[in-house]
């Protein structure tokens, strides 16, 4: 707790310094060249003031109680909801639950101090319809669900602590004993998903601990993450390794989601940070479950240590529109990620990384993905294609800026790379691996290409 509270601190000094005098954008365009909404630049908090407010100890539930109080938790949500809606309010202290469902017109709230904590038991989340690495099946419900709630908020500045230490050992031991053995046989709940929903608001709540992905939103509009500290450890959770830290925590996973805002976050976690999915698989394109994303920000956001500050995929099958910028990254092995599935058709396309600093690993992934990968016969298979990516005004120190390799399985066109110095151990830039490359003042290692 002590590590999580020095990032806390660094997040709150570093968001002031670093994020608080960026002047917004000009840009005031989508990368395709349509019009941003101004639903984009309105990154004021949502007012619960003046909604019913039922705080949990009023109600049965027990502030000092040891054991799972799930019963009880969700005993207020169906009281609220029936109720005519509100605020479901937890105070200071600590309030152990398994999975909790919200219903429409009830909210989250965590005060100062307050915890709303995951069971360690794995019995304690019950198994529901769900959404899950691209796929539409059973499997265990997260710690806070809300599934076709308009509206839906949780507020600050509490937290949501996933507990995940047990479910990282169990997870790290199984991977020793079977190294195929996937993430999802290692049977573990997430922090939050979201479902069916528009209007949705996650503000000043720290998100930490989960057992699996932190944050999962699943066929959602109009979606602002703001002020958000998010973390999971990347290193010592078991002694398996002390190398591994909390497996696949991804930050946030937006699943078939269209305008969404992440604005002001913090991210610290064991895998991606920001993740688009949509489906996998050969025929992935006719499942009606299965769809794509569209209109996505990212701003203003800290990235401590990350596998990928953006990732489309592996699930992924057609994403658009999708904006990364004025980011600062302290230690990311990746900074864009395309994951390109060789089962799977796939579409990346108007993506723009711009005004980066800080350190990464690789800048620019686009490689193959073949982790579990199942591939079919198609005869009608649609060649995946990345095109109208641009980067710009970026100043990193990099292993490897251009980390890029090609395929029979997919077309690279369209890249654009603009006002970029960077530091590249590799020094591996060839714009002739993309077709239709323009290079606009990029000089790498003190050299321009």
């Amino acid at each position: 707790m002590k590590k999580i509270a020095f990032f806390l601190l660094v997040f709150s000094l570093t968001v002031v310094t670093a994020v608080g005098k960026t002047k917004r954008s000009p840009l005031q365009l989508w990368p395709d060249g349509t019009e941003i909404s101004a639903w984009f630049a309105d990154t004021s908090r949502v007012d619960v003031s003046g909604l019913k407010h039922y705080d949990v100890t009023d109600y049965g539930v027990d502030r000092y109680a040891d054991g799972v109080q799930t019963k009880e938790l969700q005993a207020v949500i169906d009281r609220c909801a029936s109720e005519g809606g509100g605020v479901i309010v937890i105070p200071r202290g600590t309030f152990l639950s398994g999975s909790l469902f919200f219903k429409p017109g009830t909210h989250l709230l965590i005060e100062e101090g307050g915890e709303l904590k995951g069971s360690d038991r794995i019995r304690d989340f019950k198994i529901v319809k769900t959404r899950m690495e691209g796929q539409t099946l059973d499997y265990f419900a997260a710690l806070v669900n809300a599934d076709g709630v308009d509206g839906f908020t949780i507020t600050g500045p509490g937290t949501i602590n996933g507990n995940g230490q047990k479910y990282w050992e169990e997870f790290w031991i199984r991977r020793k004993y079977n190294p195929q053995c996937t993430n999802m046989e290692a049977m573990r709940p997430r922090n939050v998903y979201i479902s069916n929903s528009k209007n949705v608001t996650v503000q000043d709540v720290k998100i930490i601990n989960s057992p699996f992905w932190t944050n999962h939103l699943y066929r959602c509009e109009n979606v602002r993450y703001l002020g958000c500290f998010i973390y999971a450890p990347t290193e010592n959770v078991t002694p398996v390794d002390p190398r591994r830290g909390g497996p696949s925590t991804d930050a946030i996973d937006l699943d078939v989601c269209s305008n969404v805002l992440i604005h002001g976050c913090y991210m610290h976690v064991n895998d991606d940070a920001v993740v688009l999915k949509g489906g996998k698989g050969t025929w992935a394109d006719k499942d009606p479950n299965n769809g794509p994303c569209r209109n996505i920000i990212i701003e203003d956001c800290i990235y401590g240590k990350v596998h990928g500050c953006l990732t489309l995929g592996s699930e992924s099958l057609d994403d658009r529109n999708v904006i990364l910028r004025r980011i600062h990254v302290k230690s990311a092995t990746r900074v864009l990620w395309l994951k390109m599935r060789p089962d799977t058709p796939q579409h990346y396309e108007y993506v723009t990384v711009e005004d980066i600093t800080g350190k990464c690993g690789s800048f620019l992934v686009v490689r193959p993905w073949t982790q579990f990968f199942k591939p079919e016969a198609r005869e009608d298979m649609p060649l995946s294609q990345c095109n109208n990516i641009v980067m710009r005004n970026i100043k990193m120190d990099c292993k490897n800026f251009f980390d890029v390799g090609t395929s029979d399985k997919y077309r690279l066109k369209d890249f654009t790379f603009e006002n970029i110095n960077v530091g590249d151990e590799t020094d591996a830039f060839d714009k002739a691996m993309i077709e239709n490359t323009t290079v606009k003042n990029v000089i790498i290692n003190g050299k321009s290409r």
